[in-house]
C-alpha cells in the first residue's frame, strides 16, 4: 500500500517546540522549492538540523513530491542514516550521504539545500563553473567550493572527499550534478539557492551567444562586489523569509501541519 494515500499523523506532540519550528521552515522552504520550480519529481533534498544536543535532522519521504511535504511528514533520521522517529515513511539514501556528511561535518550547518535545476546542472558541466558577468555571480566569488563527479551519491566514501571540497564555504557546485547551499538557518540557505540559481540561469543564457562574445567587467568591479556582499550585516534572508512565508500562507498553509 502506498503509504502517502494515508492520513498523515500529526506529529506535534511528540516533538519539542523547537523541532516542531524548525519542522515548519524546512516544509515551508520544500513548498517553496516546488513554487520556484527547482524540485526533480520525488529525488533531491532539502534538510536540517534538529535543535538539541542529539545529531539528528530532517528529510523528506522518499515518494512525496516536494509540494505535498507537510511539517509531520518530515522524517527524523541520526548521523548513521537510522530513523529516530518512525511515521511509517522512508528516506532515499543519497539524501542522507550528502546532507549527514554536511551537517556532521559543519556545526554551523544548520540547514542544507540540494537541487537539480536545468541551470545549475547547466552550469556544474561548463569547465570554467560560475563566471563572475553578473551582478549576482560575483557575490558568490568569495563563496564558491566545487566537487567533482563520481557518481550517484550512494558511496559513503564520497563524504569526506565532499565535506573537504566544501570547507567553510557556504556554496557549492557539484560537477556534473547541481547545486548545493548550507545557511545557519533554512531562511539562510533557501535565499542563497535562490541567488545561486538565478545566477546559474543568467550565465546559461548569455552563454547563448557564444562564450567569446561575454562581457566581463573589470577586476576592480569583481573586487569591489565581493567586499561588498561579504561585509554585509544584513543577514542573509531576514526580511525575505517573513515576505516569503506571508506569500505561502496565502497560497497552501497546509504545510504547517
Amino acid at each position: 500500500m502506498d503509504p502517502f494515500t494515508r492520513t498523515i499523523p500529526d506529529i506535534r506532540s511528540q516533538v519539542s517546540p523547537e523541532e516542531w519550528d524548525v519542522r515548519v521552515q524546512l516544509a515551508a522552504c520544500y513548498r517553496l522549492v516546488a513554487h520556484y520550480g527547482w524540485d526533480d519529481l520525488i529525488y533531491t533534498h532539502l534538510s536540517a538540523k534538529v535543535p538539541g544536543g542529539e545529531d539528528h535532522f530532517l528529510i523528506n519521504p522518499f515518494g512525496q513530491m516536494f509540494h505535498e511535504v507537510t511539517a509531520s511528514s518530515l522524517v527524523k533520521i541520526d548521523k548513521h542514516g537510522d530513523i529516530v522517529l518512525d511515521t511509517g515513511f522512508e528516506i532515499n539514501k543519497a539524501g542522507f550521504v550528502i546532507h549527514g556528511a554536511v551537517h556532521d561535518a559543519r556545526s554551523d550547518a544548520k540547514a542544507v539545500l540540494h537541487t537539480h535545476t536545468t541551470a545549475g546542472v547547466g552550469v556544474s558541466a561548463q569547465k570554467w563553473g560560475l563566471l563572475p558577468i553578473s551582478q549576482i555571480a560575483m557575490a558568490f566569488s568569495h563563496d564558491i567550493a566545487y566537487h567533482e563527479y563520481e557518481g550517484i551519491a550512494l558511496e559513503l566514501d564520497e563524504r569526506e572527499r565532499l565535506v573537504a571540497d566544501l570547507g567553510p564555504k557556504n556554496n557549492m557546485i557539484l560537477r556534473n550534478h547541481g547545486l548545493l547551499t548550507v545557511g545557519r538557518t533554512v531562511a539562510e540557505a533557501f535565499v542563497r539557492m535562490f541567488f545561486l540559481e538565478k545566477a546559474c540561469a543568467a550565465q546559461v543564457s548569455a552563454l547563448s551567444a557564444g562564450y567569446d562574445n561575454i562581457h566581463f567587467p573589470q577586476e576592480a568591479a569583481m573586487d569591489t562586489v565581493a567586499r561588498q556582499t561579504a561585509t554585509s550585516n544584513q543577514p542573509i534572508g531576514a526580511l525575505e523569509w517573513s515576505a516569503l512565508i506571508r506569500g505561502l500562507d496565502l497560497r497552501d498553509p497546509s504545510y504547517r501541519n
